[in-house]
This record gives structure tokens, C-alpha cells and sequence, in this order.
């Protein structure tokens, strides 16, 4: 699909369910757009449910991590980016750090951070999956679509088409 995000809210920025995300995250990855349905976690400091789900095969799904906003380590690394790529995923979007960011730069996925921080997280397994998150002024539920580009991110209750 071929889209970009200012398209699509000149198109749908009236329709119930029309999120935009508030621009605060980074561009990292090799894949600057990417779009999928969501997939949610919530945990803080602790990437061992982010492993596990990114271990999924999946087709076109992207993950949404809330976590917390953390500054103090990342959730998301090059080996984690690679197997997200492997297993499907269009894109990561992490309330949260990244490491590795040279790295994965050169991954083809998608992924979007507030910032690189060179600390790993730990792996003790706290944390939900599929329930809704809320960060950057927008609600992120499971199912729902994502859309991100070089100009933000969008989130929509219905999959979105350009006409």
C-alpha cells in the first residue's frame, strides 16, 4: 500500500476513531513508512514480553510498546529489530528507548522511539499484552491500524485507503 500520512489525514482527520500521534518519537530503521494492524504491550524496563511477541510470526501487524516512557534503558535492540523483520512485523513504535541504533538502521523495518540509549532492560517478564495503551495524545488498540511516515503517525479504528 502506498500512502503517506499527510494524505491520509486530508482524506479522514473528520472520521471517528482518526487518532495523530504527538511528534515526539525518532525515525530509526532502514523502512521509513510502514503501516499493519496493532499489537500492544505495556511494561516498563522489561523487554521479555517484547521478545516473546516479536518471536510471532505475523503478516502485516505492527507492534505498540508503552514503556513508561523509560529513559533509563532500551526495550528494543538490533537483535530484536532483525527478528521482528524475520517474523513479519511492518514496524515497532516504543514509548521507550532503542540501543543499537546504527544497527538497526540498516534493518528493513520500521520503528519509531523517543531516543538510543546504550542499556539493555531486563528480562524478568512483567508487563500485559493486547490491552490499550495511551501515549503521544492517542489510545492504541489491539486490532486497530497504524500508519507512519516521515511526517508522524496515525492511528485509525478503520483500515485506511487513498481513493
Amino acid at each position: 500500500m502506498t500512502f503517506t500520512t499527510a494524505d491520509l489525514c486530508d482524506e479522514y482527520s473528520g472520521i471517528n476513531g482518526f487518532q495523530i500521534a504527538d511528534p515526539t518519537f525518532r525515525i530509526f530503521g532502514a523502512t521509513p513508512a510502514f503501516c499493519g494492524q496493532i499489537t500492544t504491550i505495556k511494561t516498563f524496563e522489561d523487554n521479555a514480553l517484547v521478545k516473546s511477541t516479536l518471536s510471532t510470526k505475523v503478516s502485516r501487524r505492527v507492534l505498540v510498546v508503552d514503556g513508561g516512557g523509560s529513559h533509563r534503558c532500551a526495550l528494543i535492540d538490533r537483535e530484536l529489530a532483525q527478528l521482528a523483520h524475520d517474523n513479519g512485523w511492518q514496524g515497532i513504535v516504543v514509548y521507550g528507548c532503542i540501543r543499537n541504533a546504527a544497527a538497526i538502521d540498516t534493518i528493513p523495518i520500521g520503528i519509531r522511539a523517543l531516543h538510543a540509549h546504550p542499556l539493555k532492560s531486563a528480562t524478568k517478564g512483567h508487563g500485559e499484552q493486547d490491552s490499550i495503551v495511551t501515549f503521544a495524545g492517542v489510545q492504541f488498540r489491539k486490532d486497530y491500524f497504524l500508519y507512519a511516515d516521515s511526517d508522524g503517525i496515525i492511528v485509525s479504528e478503520a483500515k485506511l485507503e487513498l481513493k
